[in-house]
């Protein structure tokens, strides 16, 4: 009699989850666009506009094939083939690359970060004729001293931290001696052996960083997420405001997802009220909201979004309105997705107190190792479509065409 009450109370709860799978099933693919596909273990997309067309170009590291390369947005028209392209470095296992004018000489340099057995970050000079860009032999590769085999470097942000000189970078490692730190520009930026490495807090594996203002004093805070350690979860760490990062520490203050396995975060405002929030995956199969409190004093409460049918173990997430109906949405995308879904879309949905989040397919079955996911309206239809890298079937730089009209 038991067994038979049970199942009877389950039935309705199995009928609704097949019922999802099913429509999950019956979705088409959004279309897949190759910007590149020519080098192996594509790692991370960063982008800026470097030429000034005002388009947003793309900078990746090929992990497995050791080069660093740079896309110029063809135009909306050309968007749709494979883009022009230049290997602008060879190093060994990056793990990310980004742009920033380093010297502010009007050209936009890359800086790329490894780990493997090189563990060291690499400046990329750019040339300064415009027309030279797509010469490979016309930029210029060299090691930052300060970073030679001290960490497996994982991330870097470009971020003005002690007001003087030139552009810092804040960076950030996974393994032994791992740390979110900053690299010190000198006078002379070019002076590479003079840029010096201040580390700001040690920690275990740094997925994400991020600058912004977190407790609204007017200087840039740092937002993480890191993966493993002691203290692994998603953290800030709150710009000296007295006497500057040299003179006093950075302050450390949780956000949430304390003891999880998290992923690559996303930073802004989910539920409408004018707050920025935090989305991270972590990998025991949860994605963590983390609701900005109001009140001056930062404050955060998590929730917990449900993890997507059919699809693989979390990588990243990424916030912006897909549907265009207003209302923030997430894009997740994943590792370890062979045979299943690699990214789908989270739509929004419910009123305030009883937000529900219904899944929407994106790439479908093909592709395994997904990585970061950049929002972006590539063919400037009037909404955003999802840039990413995929690493194992070695689909490589793409993005997909949001069919959204």
């Amino acid at each position: 009699m038991r067994r038979t009450t049970i199942a009877a109370l389950l039935a309705p709860a199995l009928l609704l989850l097949m019922g999802r799978v099913q429509a999950l099933a019956d979705e088409v693919p959004w279309r897949r666009h190759t910007i590149d596909d020519t080098s192996r273990g594509a790692d991370g997309v960063r982008l800026a506009d470097i030429n000034g067309d005002g388009l947003q170009d793309i900078t990746t590291g090929w992990e497995e094939g050791g080069v660093i390369r740079v896309y110029l947005h063809p135009g909306h028209q050309q968007a749709h083939k494979k883009w022009p392209a230049v290997t602008v470095g060879k190093v060994r296992s990056p793990e990310d690359a980004v742009f920033v004018d380093l010297d502010a000489d009007g050209a936009t340099d890359v800086v790329s970060s490894c780990e493997g057995q090189t563990q060291t970050m690499f400046v990329h000079w750019a040339p300064q004729s415009e027309n030279q860009l797509l010469e490979e032999s016309a930029w210029t590769t060299q090691p930052i001293p300060a970073t030679k085999k001290q960490s497996h470097w994982m991330f870097c942000v470009p971020a003005q931290v002690d007001g003087r000189h030139g552009i810092d970078l804040i960076v950030g490692s996974k393994g032994k001696q791992a740390m979110i730190g900053w690299l010190q520009a000198p006078q002379d930026p070019r002076q590479l052996d003079q840029w010096r490495l201040h580390n700001i807090c040690d920690v275990g594996w740094i997925m994400s960083l991020k600058m912004a203002d977190i407790d609204g004093d007017g200087d840039n805070d740092i937002l993480a997420s890191d993966r493993r350690g002691p203290q692994q979860g998603c953290i800030w760490l709150e710009n000296p405001e007295v006497n500057g990062p040299l003179q006093e520490p950075w302050t450390k203050h949780s956000v949430g997802s304390q003891n999880r396995e998290v992923m690559f975060l996303d930073y802004a405002d989910v539920d409408g009220d004018g707050l920025r929030d935090a989305v991270v995956p972590d990998t025991s199969g949860d994605i963590l909201l983390h609701r900005r409190l109001p009140g001056r004093k930062p404050g955060w409460k998590a929730s917990n979004i449900p993890f997507p049918l059919n699809t693989g173990s979390s990588k990243s997430t990424a916030i912006g309105d897909i549907n265009r109906d207003g209302r923030a949405d997430i894009v997740f995308s994943c590792e370890n997705s062979k045979g299943v879904s690699g990214i789908v879309w989270l739509e929004q949905t419910g009123r305030a107190g009883e937000r529900r989040w219904h899944q929407h397919e994106i790439s479908g079955p093909s592709g395994i190792k997904f990585d970061l996911i950049q929002l972006y309206d590539i063919d400037s239809d009037g909404d955003e479509d999802v840039l990413t890298c995929e690493e194992r079937e070695n689909l490589g730089v793409v993005w997909y065409e949001n069919p959204t009209k």
